[in-house]
């Protein structure tokens, strides 16, 4: 395969995954899906500052793309639980290694962007 074939795939495939990963909350989801299955409210309070709306989306979307499991149980009221699927799980190597870039690559803790400027 030539470079240039080979570079035009290499960034399909990564706004692929942008597309499915992008969202402003799905790797704060993510984050909490990969210490194990929760509930919807366990979510939502575990995750500071996100509305409804907003997780019912981004569940939604990842649900949709078979990154998480949605299960509901036949409980009064109804139970339901939140999972990550073998390829949501796949995504946590890819997770752990943004935080390693970052943490060796971004900006110190504590400094904004305008401090960063001067």
């Amino acid at each position: 395969m030539d470079p240039i074939s080979n570079e035009e795939e290499c960034m399909a495939s990564v706004e692929e995954a942008l597309q499915i990963f992008g969202g402003k909350w799905s790797f704060l989801v993510l984050r909490q899906l990969f210490k194990g299955p929760q509930r919807f409210n366990q979510l939502r309070r575990n995750l500071d500052h996100i509305s409804t709306k907003s997780l019912t989306d981004i569940l939604r979307h990842l649900e949709e793309h078979e990154i998480i499991r949605r299960q509901v149980f036949p409980t009064v009221p109804v139970t339901v639980e939140y999972s990550l699927t073998d390829k949501g799980k796949d995504f946590q190597t890819i997770l752990v290694e943004m935080g390693n870039w970052a943490r060796k690559w971004g900006k110190p803790r504590g400094i904004g962007l305008s401090e960063q400027r001067e």
